[in-house]
């Protein structure tokens, strides 16, 4: 899950759960309190506003007493001077924190009250007092706080008197207070959860991935990339962490690149090495025999120095193709392109690849079958380093005393396609699709003796791309094989006017 989406419902949870937690424990404690007051203070018909309204919840209290006192001063009012009758009354009104007080003329004949509460004999009403709510209560305010319900009465001698029953505002309103922390602290309870659950909600969303994202950092930082980052979700930190392992497959890929590439490299010094030395020891002897005299005729004079001029040819071919591959290796090729006649270059190069195959004892044929005026556009020096790399190649692997190598060209649509083939050993299948690979050599245990720096197809390959062709091998081990490229026609686009 998105964070963003984590964030907008944790919100909505904290606005509206609590709230609806808040709303039903509320509902459910009033409920609680008001089948109390029903069951303790025999209050008929209790209601919630009873609950906020501290006056009336106070004044139902004694609401059944107050009525049975009533009726009694009304039938039997000198009961209300029996001090048995009243302390029985007493003990009924202490759990509705209240008690009486029976006042005859201007004298207390009878006071329950506790000493904090004697100061509200200081605040009775006068008898016959009118000055009672609906409920029959007067509140007192000061340090007596209670509420007085009055009920007057005459003796059997014509006194007048007054009989009160006091609720203690002091030691009912606590009670209610309790309620209220209750119901406080239950909030309190429902938003640490609440926030509780949330927060660890969020936390496990966001520190898992974040504890891989760290272990991963490690990793890179002490050089370990061969472990795997699994992003599992579709939040934000679940796509930092596909990135990061996307990160670290291509920082794996470039370093097994980098080792493949040195590996490369010391093969290629070695091969170079090995190529330079072969020439170098031959160039070192012919060169002592004419210094001791070996050559005292003039024919071994022309000799030895015709192949120290060879050997000095093979170095310096040796050396172009390394610098060759070093601009390869930095996309550094320096071409120049120009318009070439298909039939007078490759005639050129036939021309002169005849020659130094006839001089090594090898045949060879050419053969044209485009059209004269065919033209390509082309580098006519690379084009002419990918004819002698095929070339050479194929003489350096010929196995067979008749040599043979033909090129071969052909009208192909657009394209001209242009075929070397020769007689030699041919290539095995397995090793066909890797020759132009760089450093590649099929069968290198029977290629050791015919050293050489594995790169000249991969030359090929690269500068014919380069050209927009294509070129590929097909081989029959034992019947020989052959290299063919494709280049596109070069076609002048007509302008109308």
């Amino acid at each position: 899950m998105k964070l963003k989406n984590r964030l907008i419902i944790a919100f909505l949870i904290i606005a509206i759960v609590p709230l609806f937690m808040i709303t039903a424990i509320t509902l459910g404690f009033s409920s609680y309190q008001v089948s109390l007051l029903r069951r303790n203070f025999g209050i008929e018909a209790p209601t919630y506003a009873m609950l906020s309204d501290t006056t009336q919840l106070l004044a139902r209290y004694t609401e059944s007493i107050y009525d049975r006192l009533d009726k009694v001063a009304q039938e039997e009012p000198e009961q209300l001077l029996s001090r048995e009758y009243l302390q029985g009354l007493d003990e009924e009104l202490a759990s509705r924190y209240s008690y009486l007080i029976v006042r005859i003329g201007d004298e207390i004949v009878y006071n329950s009250a506790d000493e904090e509460d004697a100061s509200v004999a200081e605040h009775l009403p006068e008898y016959g007092s009118s000055s009672a709510d609906e409920e029959g209560s007067v509140f007192v305010g000061g340090e007596a706080q209670a509420l007085i319900k009055q009920v007057d009465f005459m003796t059997e001698d014509g006194r007048e008197g007054s009989l009160f029953v006091i609720t203690s505002v002091s030691q009912a309103v606590p009670q209610m207070k309790t309620l209220l922390i209750d119901i406080i602290l239950m909030v309190f309870i429902i938003l640490a959860l609440t926030g509780g659950f949330l927060t660890t909600w969020i936390y496990r969303g966001i520190i898992n991935p974040v504890r891989k994202l760290k272990l991963a950092t490690q990793n890179i930082k002490e050089g370990n990339l061969e472990f795997t980052l699994k992003a599992e979700g579709h939040d934000e930190i679940s796509e930092l962490c596909a990135d990061f392992e996307e990160m670290r497959q291509r920082l794996l890929a470039n370093a097994e690149e980098k080792i493949q590439f040195d590996r490369e490299n010391q093969e290629l010094i070695s091969n170079i090495s090995h190529d330079l030395k072969t020439p170098i020891t031959a160039v070192k002897g012919y060169v002592e025999g004419i210094m001791d005299g070996v050559a005292d005729t003039p024919e071994k004079m022309e000799r030895y120095i015709r192949t120290i001029y060879n050997k000095a040819n093979d170095m310096d071919r040796l050396i172009n193709e390394l610098t060759f591959y070093s601009k390869i290796d930095t996309n550094r090729i320096p071409y120049t392109f120009s318009k070439i006649n298909v039939e007078d270059y490759f005639q050129d190069c036939a021309e002169e690849v005849g020659m130094d195959l006839e001089a090594k004892g090898m045949e060879f044929h050419y053969s044209n079958d485009a059209d004269k005026d065919i033209v390509v556009i082309a580098d006519a020096e690379q084009l002419k380093r990918v004819v002698n790399n095929i070339v050479g190649n194929s003489m350096k692997y010929m196995d067979k005393a008749n040599g043979r190598i033909s090129i071969h060209i052909r009208d192909v649509g657009d394209f001209i396609q242009v075929d070397i083939s020769d007689n030699g050993k041919g290539i095995a299948m397995k090793d066909l699709q890797y020759i132009f690979d760089r450093f590649y050599r099929a069968d290198a245990s029977r290629n050791s003796s015919k050293r050489g720096s594995g790169i000249g197809l991969s030359i090929v390959k690269k500068i014919i791309e380069d050209h927009g062709g294509k070129i590929w091998a097909t081989s029959k081990e034992g019947e020989g094989t052959t290299m063919s490229f494709v280049l596109r026609k070069y076609q002048e686009v007509p302008i109308h006017e």
